[in-house]
């Protein structure tokens, strides 16, 4: 799968949570593209604890990648 269309998908998409999928829709975190550019602080700002972030950061792994833009 190409990386853009991953990028357009639904934060849902990722199998968060569901408490991380509402918190990140409530901070405007509708598709994958929006948590992929955000660094690990800016995650943390929105009150996750570091397992929770650990989470989301293994989810976006699976895609091939991480927070901050990056790409394996």
């Amino acid at each position: 799968m190409k990386k853009q269309k991953v990028l357009e998908k639904n934060i849902e998409d990722l199998g968060l949570e569901s408490k991380i999928t509402t918190v990140l829709k409530a901070n405007k975190v509708e598709k994958i593209e929006d948590i992929w550019t955000k660094k690990r602080k800016e995650v943390k700002e929105y009150g996750f604890s570091d397992s929770e972030i650990m989470q989301i950061t293994i989810k976006l792994q699976l895609y091939g990648l991480d927070l901050n833009k990056k790409v394996y």
